[in-house]
C-alpha cells in the first residue's frame, strides 16, 4: 500500500512539474505558457517576420531573424505605433492588457492551442485579424484571448501588423525602388506573411495548414474582403468570415467609408503617391534615406502638422487609411473582384457584429447574391452570441 501511494505521489509532482511544451518553428524554439483553461497553452509574441525598422520601414516583410536557445513565448509583442488610447474614450471596449509599448518593431503573433507539438492532430486553425481603421489596435487585445477557442479543439493565431503610415505609405522613390515597381499595402503583405507563417508552422501547434479560416472585424473584415481578393494570398486560407465590413459596397457606400474619408481618400495609387511626396518634401524629407531616418512620432505627426500649417488636407491628414489596387497585391478592388467572379474561391460568412455602425444589410445582401450567381455559397449571420 505504501508502494502504491508513493508511487501516485511521484506519479503527481512528476505531472506538476512537467516543462511546459517546446516548439521548434521557423526561427528558432519557443516554450509555451498554459493559460487559465485546462491543457491549453499560449505562445505569445513570435517574431513571424524581422523588425520593419530603419532601412526595412516601407519594405515588404523580410524573413525571421533567428535566435539561441530557446524563447520563452510568455509576453505579447509590440502592437504597432498609433495614437495613444486612455479608458473613457471609444476604445474603452476593447480593453486594457498586457500590451506593449506601441511600435514600429511589431511584427509578432500568439498562438493558443492544446496540442502543442502534436503535429498529427490536425486541428482547424482560425487566424484573427483585429480592427481599428487600419490605424489602430492590436491583436492581443484582452476580448481577442484564444484559450476559449483552444479549449475546444481550435488553434487560435492572432497576429499585429504595421499601422497608418507606417502600413499604407505610398510614395514614387518607393515605388522605384521595388522590384514590383508599387508603394504601400504594407499592412496587407504582412497580413499575407503571416498566413506564410501559418501554413509553415501551425502543424508545430497541432493546427491543420490546410484548414484555416480567416476571419475579421471592421477594418479586420475588410483586410478579409483584401486578402480574399489579393492573388498573393491564394492557396493560404480555405474559409473566410467577414465581419462588420459590408459586403458589395455599390449597394450601399456609406456602410463602408464614412463620407468625409471618402470625400478624401485617393483615387488611385499614382495620386495617392504624389499627396505623400508634397507632404515628405514640404517637410524636408526629399529622400528615402531622410524618410528612413526621421523618427518615428515626427512620421506619425507629420500628417496633422502638415494641416495645421498649410490648412490642405491629404489621405495623411484624414486617416483614410486605405489597401491600394495595385497590380501586385490587388488587381482588382474586393467589389470588382467579386463581380469578375475573381475571388478566393472559398465558402464564405458575412455579417456583422452587435450593435455596430451604419446600415450593412444591403450591401451583405448583395454579395450573398452575388455569390449564389457564381455557383458558391455565402452565409448570412448576425455576430450577436457568445461563444
Amino acid at each position: 500500500m505504501k508502494k502504491l501511494l508513493f508511487l501516485f505521489f511521484a506519479l503527481a509532482l512528476f505531472s506538476c512539474d512537467r516543462p511546459n511544451p517546446v516548439l521548434t518553428i521557423e526561427g528558432g524554439k519557443v516554450q509555451g505558457v498554459k493559460t487559465d483553461v485546462k491543457g491549453v497553452y499560449v505562445y505569445r509574441g513570435i517574431p513571424y517576420a524581422a523588425p520593419p525598422i530603419k532601412e526595412l520601414r516601407w519594405k515588404a516583410p523580410q524573413p525571421v531573424i533567428s535566435w539561441e536557445g530557446v524563447r520563452v513565448a510568455d509576453t505579447f509583442g509590440h502592437p504597432g505605433f498609433q495614437a495613444a488610447h486612455y479608458p473613457g474614450g471609444y476604445t474603452t471596449e476593447w480593453g486594457y492588457g498586457e500590451e506593449s509599448a506601441y511600435s514600429e518593431d511589431c511584427l509578432y503573433l500568439n498562438v493558443w492551442t492544446k496540442s502543442p507539438g502534436q503535429t498529427d492532430k490536425k486541428l482547424p486553425v482560425a487566424l484573427w485579424i483585429f480592427g481599428g481603421g487600419l490605424r489602430e489596435g492590436w491583436g492581443s487585445e484582452p476580448e481577442f484571448d484564444g484559450q476559449e477557442w483552444a479549449g475546444k479543439d481550435v488553434v487560435l493565431v492572432s497576429f499585429n501588423y504595421r499601422l497608418g503610415v507606417f502600413g499604407f505609405l505610398t510614395h514614387p522613390e518607393l515605388a522605384a525602388e521595388s522590384p514590383e515597381n508599387v508603394s504601400g499595402n504594407y499592412g496587407i503583405l504582412d497580413q499575407i506573411e503571416a498566413l506564410k507563417w501559418v501554413k509553415k508552422n501551425i502543424a508545430q501547434f497541432g493546427g491543420d495548414p490546410d484548414n484555416v479560416t480567416i476571419f475579421g472585424q471592421s477594418a479586420g473584415g475588410r483586410s478579409v474582403k483584401t486578402l480574399c481578393a489579393s492573388p498573393l494570398a491564394r492557396g493560404l486560407f480555405s474559409k473566410a468570415i467577414i465581419m462588420s465590413a459590408s459586403g458589395l459596397a455599390t449597394a450601399a457606400p456609406s456602410s463602408s467609408m464614412s463620407a468625409y474619408m471618402r470625400a478624401f481618400a485617393p483615387l488611385t495609387l499614382e495620386e495617392s503617391e504624389q499627396q505623400t511626396r508634397e507632404v515628405m518634401d514640404w517637410a524636408g524629407l526629399t529622400d528615402l534615406e531622410k524618410m528612413r531616418a526621421a523618427s518615428t512620432e515626427f512620421i506619425f505627426s507629420l500628417g496633422s502638422i502638415y494641416q495645421s500649417v498649410t490648412g490642405k488636407r491629404t489621405w495623411m491628414t484624414t486617416g483614410a487609411v486605405s489597401p491600394m489596387v495595385d497590380g501586385y497585391v490587388l488587381d482588382e478592388s474586393f467589389d470588382d473582384a467579386a463581380l469578375n467572379n475573381n475571388l478566393a474561391n472559398v465558402p464564405y460568412m458575412i455579417g456583422f457584429t452587435l450593435n455596430d455602425m451604419g446600415n450593412m444589410a444591403p450591401g451583405i445582401t448583395d454579395f450573398c447574391l452575388n455569390r449564389e450567381l457564381a455557383g458558391d455559397k455565402a452565409y448570412a449571420y448576425q455576430f450577436a452570441r457568445p461563444l
